[in-house]
């Protein structure tokens, strides 16, 4: 009786790691592939559509979107990094495809041009804020000189 129970036990044993591993081994491509399609995703959404010009390449529905997406992923499978993918993409499409693009002198305006635009405007508030008050300071003066004559 001893040695039947133990005889099931090691064939239920070998039964269950020759199915584990058949399992696993199926679920693990689809794992690979969900991981690879997530880091697609995730890089695509830092591209912009060439096309669209106003979406990311992970959310725009453009047939060159799709096909870039599908280079992304081929890029990935082949051993690239994200980074190389990226030199790639701004390589073949200049920088614009970037949302965010490199500090560079082509790019110098694009960094520094909102700074420069907030300056100019405290500039200018600055300007009509002290003529407002010089106007206001001649108007009290003239006001002075009205009463005292």
């Amino acid at each position: 009786m001893k040695r039947s129970v133990r005889w099931w036990c090691v064939l239920g044993t070998l039964l269950a790691g020759v199915l584990g591993n058949t399992i696993g081994a199926d679920l693990a491509p689809a794992d690979a592939e969900q991981a690879l399609q997530a880091r697609v995703m995730m890089l695509a959404a830092d591209l912009r559509c060439v096309v669209c010009q106003n979406q990311s390449l992970a959310d725009s529905s453009a047939s060159l979107a799709v096909d870039l997406r599908g280079e992304i992923a081929a890029m990935l499978r082949a051993g690239k990094s994200e980074r190389d993918v990226t030199e790639f993409m701004a390589q073949r499409y200049g920088d614009f495809v970037l949302y965010s693009p490199p500090l560079q002198p082509t790019t110098w305006l694009l960094w520094l041009g909102p700074f420069l635009i907030m300056l100019l405007g405290m500039v200018m508030l600055y300007r009509h804020a002290a003529g407002w008050q010089a106007r206001g300071q001649a108007g009290e003066a003239a006001s002075r000189e009205e009463g005292s004559a």
